[in-house]
């Protein structure tokens, strides 16, 4: 058994048989569909905070702050840097990535192995383009994040970690409908998160929330 609060995993392709994770079918995937399809579209919950110090590092915690420069502080967002950017520098648009706790709870099968996914936060809400399209903004704890334009995709380290059939699924077009991969977001008000936290979606862009 893992220690839940500090994860550390290898991250490469020998993880997911170090770990027991066990690969679904596509049968086997399709079959939770209508369960994640059920996820709350106004109001949900904060379900997984994780923190990546460094490259290869998991620290489960159970609050956490969100900073307009950092993501998620004792994050490694803007020192680790982004390929995608003309400069090397982090992306803004991917400062915290969030992914759907039942599309995670339904591949990794068990909660110690959610952080194999790379995201920093884990929530019970409708993450669908219909529901939380670009611009959408949730608020989590005190903090507000925006959703951004850019796509947040399964890659080969994704297909690794969950399984072939896995990236299939999150790639298929109703998996990227419904960002079952998660999405890229940025930070538009700082604030405390902590788990448990209601997530909800800002109507009036104009308030701000405790």
């Amino acid at each position: 058994m893992l220690d839940m609060r500090a994860v550390l995993c290898n991250l490469k392709s020998k993880e997911s048989i170090m770990l027991n994770v066990q690969y679904l079918s596509m049968a086997e995937l399709q079959a939770g569909m209508e369960h994640i399809r059920q996820a709350p579209r106004e109001e949900g919950t904060l379900k997984m905070i994780v923190q990546r110090p460094r490259e290869d590092k998991r620290d489960l915690v159970d609050q956490g702050e969100l900073s307009l420069e950092e993501g998620l502080v004792g994050d490694s967002w803007k020192a680790r840097g982004s390929k995608h950017t003309p400069d090397g520098s982090a992306a803004l648009y991917a400062q915290i990535t969030v992914m759907n706790a039942r599309c995670i709870a339904l591949l990794a099968q068990s909660e110690e192995h959610w952080a194999l996914a790379g995201d920093q936060l884990f929530v019970d809400f409708d993450l669908s383009d219909e529901n939380s399209p670009p611009g959408t903004r949730l608020a989590v704890g005190s903090a507000i994040l925006e959703v951004s334009a850019e796509p947040h995709s399964g890659c080969q380290k994704f297909s690794a970690r969950f399984g072939v059939e896995a990236l299939k699924f999150v790639n298929s077009p109703e998996g990227k409908r419904l960002h079952l991969r998660g999405i890229n977001t940025k930070v538009i008000q700082a604030g405390k998160i902590q788990v448990g936290d209601v997530v909800k979606k800002v109507h009036d862009k104009s308030v701000k929330y405790d």
